[in-house]
C-alpha cells in the first residue's frame, strides 16, 4: 500500500475542477469521466474521456488534462484526479474518483516525475499518493518532464 496524505485545499481545488469538468460535459456512452491536473506553475487543466464505438481508440480523461497542460506551455504535471459521473442507478451527488490506469500512471510519471501527487479515494475517504509510489518497480529515466 502506498503512504497516504491528506489533501491541502489545493488538492480540493483540482478534484472540483475535474468534477465540473464531467459535470458539465457528461454525455452517456460518450463522456463519463473527468480530469484535472494541477500543473507546476499553479494552473489547473481538465480533460473528459473520450469514449469509442470500437473501443480502441478511446482516450482517458487524464491524457487529455496532460495534454491541455502542455499544449498551454506547462513543463511539469503536479497533481492528477480523475472522477466518474454517477451512474443512473447512483446519487447523483456522488462523483466517484478513479484511481489512473497503468498507461495513466506512466504518462503521469514522465510528465511530473515520482513526486507528481496522484488523488486517491480510499475506504471512501479522499487521500493523495506520490505517482512513484503507485508504480514502485518503475525504471526512472530522464522522461520529457526531466529535460533541462
Amino acid at each position: 500500500m502506498p503512504e497516504l496524505f491528506p489533501l491541502a485545499q489545493e488538492d480540493l481545488e483540482v478534484y472540483r475542477a475535474a468534477e465540473q469538468a464531467i459535470r458539465a460535459r457528461f454525455r452517456e456512452g460518450r463522456h463519463h469521466v473527468g480530469a484535472a491536473v494541477r500543473a507546476s506553475s499553479g494552473r489547473i487543466y481538465t480533460g473528459i474521456h473520450l469514449q469509442a464505438v470500437v473501443g480502441e481508440p478511446a482516450t482517458c480523461a487524464e491524457v487529455i488534462a496532460i495534454g491541455a497542460a502542455m499544449l498551454a506551455g506547462e513543463e511539469r504535471i503536479a497533481t492528477c484526479v480523475a472522477v466518474r459521473h454517477p451512474k443512473g442507478h447512483e446519487d447523483p451527488a456522488l462523483f466517484k474518483v478513479l484511481p489512473p490506469c497503468g498507461s495513466c500512471r506512466d504518462l503521469l510519471a514522465d510528465y511530473g516525475g515520482r513526486d507528481a501527487w496522484v488523488i486517491l479515494e480510499v475506504d471512501g475517504k479522499l487521500e493523495k499518493a506520490r505517482i512513484g509510489e503507485l508504480i514502485p518497480l518503475r525504471r526512472w529515466t530522464r522522461g520529457p518532464s526531466e529535460v533541462s
